[in-house]
């Protein structure tokens, strides 16, 4: 049971030797009398022809199925003229088969095996995971994971870092996102936590002198899962000592760079625009923003300080703002898209969604009558406002008004492809930092600061001084590093100083002092052993392939994913035990 060849391997120059083809059955025809079945493996396919006076073979034929298992001897011809088909590495020649073994006969797949099947629901697919994965495009999917995996690898290797792999056993830490727990059998009462992230221990490792660490890391966290998000995912995990934020820009172009050289053969231009985090929530609402597209956000909370519109004044007088854009082109939006923006805009706390349409040369809004000729010309002029565009509002909190408006542009921007714009191309890969992060934020309902990226991220040193005074005004050295919409990864330099640590963690995020020595104090104690200046990275690896292979969702390009609801319907599970 040796294969001379792969389905994907024979040529005119094999033309007149014997091979052996071992694989799946792709298709079968009847010609007239004449017997053909398509074989197909891992690398490709090969044409089988049937030699029609083998009658042993001409009985086996009618029982044959496809995604059956053969293997087939047989002679390497070449096609008649006229029967070469281009669409095949193979398609200049065909095995005429002289004997078939069956290894292993096939039911019926429940869908069909070819690009068909992306109309099945997805449930039936992931429950028959294993024909799923036989399918061409999503074999073809795993294939580009495998070269990039192996690009990042190389690349690595080439710049002196260690692949170490860390603990999945962890500890509960009060930080971050729900955890997986697992107890322990040899310690009563006492529970492991699958790892959201290796952070402390690649922090561990530059302590322990490693200075340049790496590794694709399975991490865990109990979240509700949507289309970027499983509830096991991989990271590129990565930490550098004797660095700063520079140098890890530098190696973060370098690397996808590489990615996309190996895996689609492109150039990407670096080094990669920079934008502050206020800068990004201001003009697009998002700190992961879109910049394939235009339409803007703009800031008139001065230009309605003395509205008569009191909606808008009075968010101004307190303290609020009053952003928009202009959707442009799309002010023949239907009612029915109208109340999906809204609803869009009120799931993320307005009251409603304002707008102003300019259609057959006049403005038309519910808002219009309190708002003075100056303010609409100051609206015309800022927004560029031609016929046919649409106005949207939001007012309120700098966040809120930022967070809604970012949301409305990118459903807009929906609306305006469905009418034929071509706003996103896929291929146009707008990579950009996002920096100078607050370091923390007040969470209303905990009523404390938290950390924006995580409690080990360090101050922008000029801001030290306000760690107590002015907390919200530090910025973090933290660092995202976004792709057309999609956070890619994030990082930060790290406080490496204990008594900066521990301030942190006890007088700014009021973690009590107890709980930091039990959950951290081997970091601090470490600390205090010579802990090199370092910092680091992590890159989803996932949503890295989905990006590459044009996917819309990460479980298109895991080999195994689990649903919304986090099951695993191949194996049932999770299950009973």
């Amino acid at each position: 049971m040796k294969r001379s060849h792969h389905c994907n391997q024979l040529r005119k120059d094999n033309a007149g030797s014997p091979a052996t083809l071992i694989g799946w059955i792709d298709s079968l025809r009847d010609h007239g009398g004449v017997f053909f079945l398509d074989l197909r493996d891992r690398e490709g396919k090969t044409q089988v022809v049937l030699d029609p006076e083998n009658q042993t073979l001409s009985e086996l034929f009618p029982k044959l199925k496809p995604e059956s298992v053969i293997e087939v001897k047989g002679e390497v011809r070449n096609r008649d003229e006229g029967t070469e088909n281009s669409n095949l590495a193979t398609g200049d020649i065909e095995l005429f088969a002289s004997s078939i073994i069956v290894h292993n006969q096939s039911k019926t797949p429940p869908f069909p095996m070819d690009d068909s099947a992306d109309k099945v629901g997805e449930d039936l697919r992931l429950t028959y995971r294993y024909l799923d994965l036989r399918r061409e495009s999503n074999l073809n999917t795993l294939k580009l994971r495998h070269r990039a995996s192996m690009a990042i690898r190389e690349f690595f290797d080439k710049q002196d870092f260690l692949e170490i792999e860390t603990p999945i056993l962890f500890k509960s830490t009060p930080e971050g996102a729900r955890e997986f727990l697992v107890p322990s059998r040899m310690n009563e009462g006492k529970f492991y936590a699958l790892p959201q992230s290796p952070q402390q221990y690649k922090q561990m490792l530059m302590v322990a002198g490693i200075e340049r660490y790496y590794q694709l890391a399975r991490c865990f966290r109990d979240e509700d899962l949507r289309a970027d998000r499983q509830p096991e995912f991989t990271q590129v995990d990565i930490e550098m000592s004797f660095i700063d934020r520079e140098d890890m820009y530098a190696l973060i172009e370098g690397l996808l760079s590489t990615v996309w050289k190996e895996t689609l053969d492109e150039e990407i231009t670096t080094p990669f625009l920079r934008m502050p985090y206020h800068d990004a929530m201001n003009r697009f609402g998002s700190d992961k923003p879109d910049m394939r597209f235009g339409m803007e956000i703009q800031d008139f909370s001065e230009d309605f300080r003395e509205s008569d519109f009191k909606v808008f004044a009075g968010t101004v007088k307190s303290g609020g703002s009053v952003k928009a854009f202009n959707a442009k082109g799309l002010a023949d939006i239907t009612q029915g898209e109208l109340k999906h923006l809204e609803e869009t805009a009120k799931s993320l706390g307005a009251k409603g969604l304002a707008f102003i349409k300019s259609e057959g040369g006049e403005w038309k809004s519910p808002i219009l009558k309190f708002l003075s000729d100056a303010e609409q010309e100051t609206l015309k002029s800022k927004l560029e406002v031609g016929d046919g565009d649409i106005i949207f509002f939001a007012a309120g909190s700098w966040d809120s008004s930022c967070n809604i408006l970012g949301r409305v542009r990118l459903e807009a921007a929906t609306l305006l492809e469905k009418r034929g714009q071509a706003l996103r191309d896929p291929k146009d890969w707008k990579f950009l930092w996002v920096i100078d992060f607050p370091l923390m934020h007040f969470e209303e309902e905990e009523g404390r600061y938290v950390a924006s990226h995580h409690p080990f991220t360090a101050p922008v040193e000029e801001d030290l001084p306000l760690l107590e005074s002015e907390p919200k005004k530090v910025r973090g050295q933290h660092y995202d590093i976004v792709l057309n919409g999609v956070e890619l990864g994030g990082g930060s330099i790290r406080i490496h100083q204990p008594d900066v640590q521990k301030k942190i963690f006890e007088d700014v995020l009021n973690i009590p002092a107890d709980v930091v020595k039990s959950q951290f104090g081997y970091m601090l104690e470490s600390f205090e052993y010579g802990a090199p200046p370092h910092g680091g990275i992590a890159l989803g690896l996932d949503r890295l392939i989905t990006i590459l292979a044009g996917k819309e969702s990460i479980r298109d390009v895991i080999a195994f994913p689990k649903t919304q609801k986090g099951q695993d319907l191949m194996t049932d599970s999770p299950g009973t035990v």
